[in-house]
């Protein structure tokens, strides 16, 4: 006896084996215990989700001979037929090999027949995407009103193709991607059945491989027991699947952190003996960055099942959120262009390299990576040439908009800051000093001072910048302000109570200086004489958003 797939072996044969889904077999559930069951249904999905499954499923609930039911008894003779795929009133079509017209046309010239053999005629009709324009038009009437004994059961992964006169006369059913807990529960059940050893780190790494399909993963299951026999142990799976182990992973990003070049091009170096699957590390890579934002965006989030803990709290530490985004963006554009480069070591380095060359710079100045020979300009100290607290508390700045502060290659003169308890003083000029980006700039620049009271400065927040307010973003900003006076300062920063137009604030002077020039540029254009020209000879018009200023 020829060698039955696991895939086809374990495909589940009731709604009660069906793993997920479960937003659909309520609906399905319900529909055949009230005998309400409608003539034509839509399943969309992925590969390997179960729309073929739960297709045949609800076909042997419509037939089973004990009766409709939303559990088919799977002994009768139209159950164990179904289940053979030999059964003379389930009409299985392949749309992608069956396009044209004339197919349709003749599997529909059978529709006003009676079953032969069950209680419907069921035309199951995969890929149904691929019809042709003028199938879809040949099967719209009998879709939209088939006759009593007929159901339509359509499949599709690619539904936007699907002409809408179709969409609407079908109840469609998006089945989701499977979770990769689901997919490693069901295969240590199948694994166990099949009395095949296995470490549960090689199905889990068998379960991420399969990305969702359930399918996938049990033809992963098949090639794994092919390669490794009888036993499945991780480092198995890692060879056969190209991926490596998270501890590599690891070791790139703490050499990322410490930038540190010569460590990380030895890690590189280490990981090519293996023979790795280039895209899977950096999707690894991605991967790790990912949930290092999450932790560093909520602190309570939970762990995931055989994740490093202890290596992402380090990294929440040593990596700044806009560093983890832009080492996460980094990663995936290479990934898309790993296959351009001349091999894919060489495309993997120069992505790991990218990473190291365009660190945001650390405590005010250009950093350069460990080993490096660039000669590194040492910071002048603050004390030397900064203006005591108290020169800056008794000279004032006049007060200027962000967007027009002068540059200068001299180092800027304080702005004075009000006496203890005093309120006024122009927080865009001293903004404008800070030297501030990324987050921080964002976060002050929707601020406005309300004073400062000995070494605790008072700051009043609008609501526009409260998404900002995060712990890292606020010492950043200390630190900024501790060094523009020259002492240890502390903020506090209160969110003001109702959005409030008259709220004075860097980000409304930039928004207010902005629609100023807008308005100007608008009032140039009406004015113009060639502009008035084209309106009186012509009767054209302007359109307003299309005047942008210089």
């Amino acid at each position: 006896m020829s060698y039955l797939v696991l895939a086809r072996k374990w495909r589940p044969r009731s709604f009660g084996e069906l793993v997920g889904q479960q937003h659909v077999l309520r609906a399905l559930v319900n529909a055949l215990n009230s005998n309400r069951v409608h003539h034509a249904f839509l399943f969309t999905g992925t590969r390997g989700v179960g729309k073929t499954t739960i297709s045949r499923i609800l076909a042997k609930s419509l037939n089973c001979e004990r009766g409709v039911s939303a559990e088919p008894c799977g002994q009768c003779g139209a159950c164990q037929e179904i289940d053979a795929g030999r059964f003379v009133d389930l009409l299985e079509v392949d749309a992608a090999s069956r396009t044209k017209v004339d197919d349709t046309r003749e599997m529909l010239d059978n529709v006003q027949y009676s079953p032969a053999r069950g209680r419907y005629k069921i035309y199951l009709i995969d890929e149904v995407h691929m019809l042709s324009t003028h199938s879809f038009n040949a099967l719209l009437k009998t879709l939209e009103e088939p006759p009593p004994h007929v159901k339509f059961l359509l499949a599709t992964t690619d539904p936007q193709k699907l002409p809408v006169t179709v969409l609407s006369r079908c109840l469609q059913f998006n089945l989701k991607r499977l979770t990769p807990a689901l997919i490693l529960k069901r295969l240590v059940e199948i694994a166990d059945a099949e009395k095949i050893e296995h470490e549960p780190e090689a199905l889990r790494l068998v379960a991420k491989a399969a990305q969702g399909s359930m399918r996938d993963g049990l033809s992963l299951l098949d090639q794994a027991i092919a390669f490794a026999g009888n036993r499945l142990s991780a480092a198995d799976m890692r060879s056969m699947l190209g991926t490596i182990e998270q501890t590599h992973v690891i070791d790139l990003i703490d050499a990322l952190a410490a930038r540190d070049g010569k460590r990380l091009l030895a890690h590189v170096a280490e990981l090519d003996e293996r023979s790795p699957d280039y895209h899977g590390v950096l999707a690894d890579i991605a991967a790790t960055l990912q949930r290092v934002a999450l932790m560093q965006a909520v602190a309570d989030m939970p762990a995931e099942e055989g994740e490093d803990t202890e290596a992402l709290n380090r990294f929440v530490q040593l990596f700044t959120p806009e560093e983890v985004q832009l080492n996460y963006q980094i990663a995936l554009t290479g990934r898309r262009d790993l296959d351009l480069a001349p091999d894919s070591r060489n495309g993997f380095e120069m992505t790991m390299l990218r990473m190291l060359a365009f660190q945001p710079a650390r405590d005010g100045a250009a950093e350069t990576p460990a080993g490096s020979t660039r000669p590194r300009v040492a910071a002048a100290p603050a004390s030397s040439s900064a203006p005591s607290a108290n020169t800056r508390l008794t000279q004032p700045a006049p007060a200027q908009s962000i967007a027009t502060q002068p540059t200068s290659t001299q180092p800027a003169a304080k702005i004075a800051m009000p006496n203890p308890g005093a309120v006024g003083e122009d927080w865009a000029c001293i903004v404008s000093q800070l030297n501030l980006q990324g987050g921080a700039s964002t976060l002050a620049s929707h601020c406005s001072l309300l004073g400062r009271e000995g070494a605790r400065v008072r700051l009043l927040l609008d609501r526009a910048g409260e998404q900002f307010r995060r712990p890292v973003i606020e010492d950043k900003l200390v630190q900024a302000l501790c060094a523009y006076f020259g002492e240890a300062v502390k903020i506090d920063i209160q969110l003001e109570e109702e959005a409030k137009v008259d709220l004075d604030t860097p980000a409304r002077r930039q928004q207010v200086h902005a629609q100023d020039q807008l308005r100007a540029a608008r009032a140039s254009i009406d004015t113009d004489p060639n502009v008035q020209a084209m309106r009186d000879i012509f009767g054209a018009t302007v359109q307003p958003d299309s005047v942008k200023p210089n």
